[in-house]
């Protein structure tokens, strides 16, 4: 055993039942006796006894690695919601196609559902060489515990080498219980994805340290190597209406499709202006809005173009926005075709969030600002001067 006890040294003063963050440790007869399903091997017992009757090897555990040589292809899990499937599963399926360029294999959708046949042929022009598609009343919504049945026993069987999926909500409650079960590594919210030319595995880049550094992570060792990626970082390819594709239906035991949680009801999400992650235009402000009532000036100009409103984590954190508009690390991704960035100084932690918009135009008093680093076009002056004047020019132009 890695921790015993030394029965003629112990004098049963129960100093290390104490200091035992895990409740490893009782007496029996006077003596201590420790539970090796519930020891750690911190050794905050041997540290507490005086009387050195712990006997710790610190000779490290020897780990098994799991043989990977059989595992091959890329997969997308594929969102649906309402029998829909979201943007975010064709953004990974164009990216899927790039990375299995650089290893010579396929890309597989895995698509879990109820009625879903009108989506395929979408899926096979947007990029899936093959779609295993697992079809029951029971999963025609997403629910952890059958999802999560399901996309196991279907890696168990096929051995894909990569599993993509969307950071989204679901996507974030799925792959989560599917890594555990498989006891595979998982990169979260990752925000580039690429291919070491050499080892042919998977480089995994996501922010870290609250987005201060960039760290790409990857997983050598077991397979396959997982990682979720936000909507809208990466573009969907063009549909291809040549392009062919194997349907492969799997079904299950129905054990497999039971659930402990109950669905009540599904009610949408009902949005007063243009939905954030979807907009073509955005209007961002930060900081430089001085407070709430001026946001009224992003909204009069995103009005005139049909753009949304954004924000970032300052203006949020003070109170001037709620949430569901925070553009950045900890809030919305967003990839349109034109961003505004109004008084925002362009921290790493919002340009995670916008970085992949087409245009960027940036409005700032500071010339230094970081966010003219990146800023398409950039105009330095008083926002409360630059954007009533955007909104009239914008609206003269527009009634063209």
């Amino acid at each position: 055993m890695p921790i015993s006890i030394i029965i003629e040294k112990c004098t049963g003063c129960t100093l290390c039942v104490k200091v035992c963050p895990f409740d490893a440790i009782r007496m029996m007869d006077k003596k201590a006796l420790i539970d090796l399903h519930k020891c750690t091997l911190c050794g905050a017992c041997k540290d507490a006894c005086k009387f050195k009757a712990v006997l710790l090897e610190n000779t490290p555990a020897k780990c098994e690695l799991p043989d990977i040589k059989n595992y091959k292809g890329i997969w997308v899990f594929i969102e649906q919601k309402n029998g829909r499937v979201q943007s975010v599963s064709y953004e990974l399926l164009g990216k899927a196609q790039e990375l299995a360029k650089k290893l010579n294999t396929d890309v597989s959708g895995v698509l879990i559902g109820n009625k879903l046949e009108d989506q395929l042929d979408e899926l096979i022009f947007c990029g899936a060489d093959n779609i295993y598609l697992v079809e029951a009343p029971e999963l025609t919504n997403f629910q952890d515990e059958p999802y999560t049945n399901i996309l196991v026993e279907l890696v168990k069987k096929y051995k894909p080498e990569i599993l993509l999926c969307g950071a989204t909500n679901i996507g974030r409650s799925l792959i989560s219980r599917v890594a555990i079960n498989i006891k595979a590594g998982l990169t979260a919210d990752c925000t580039g994805l690429d291919i070491d030319p050499e080892k042919k595995i998977l480089l995994q880049t996501r922010p870290a340290f609250g987005g201060n550094i960039m760290a790409t992570i990857i997983s050598p060792n077991y397979r396959p190597q997982m990682a979720t990626v936000r909507h809208k970082v990466f573009a969907p390819l063009a549909a291809d209406k040549k392009r062919k594709g194997k349907i492969i239906k799997e079904s299950f035991n129905q054990a497999l499709y039971v659930s402990r949680t109950k669905l009540l009801d599904i009610i949408d999400e009902i949005e007063s202006t243009v939905n954030l992650s979807e907009a073509d235009i955005i209007v961002s402000g930060g900081r430089g809005m001085g407070g709430p009532e001026n946001f009224k000036l992003l909204e009069g100009l995103a009005h005139v173009l049909g753009a949304a409103v954004g924000s970032s984590r300052a203006a949020v954190d003070a109170g001037w926005m709620p949430y569901s508009h925070q553009v950045g690390q900890t809030g919305r991704t967003v990839g349109p075709k034109i961003y505004f960035a109004c008084g925002i100084s362009g921290q790493i932690q919002h340009l995670v969030g916008m970085q992949s918009s087409k245009i960027i135009v940036a409005i700032n008093k500071d010339p230094e600002a970081p966010i003219f680093k990146v800023a398409t076009y950039g105009i330095v002056g008083d926002l409360f001067q630059v954007i009533p004047a955007l909104t009239l020019a914008f609206k003269v132009a527009l009634r063209k």
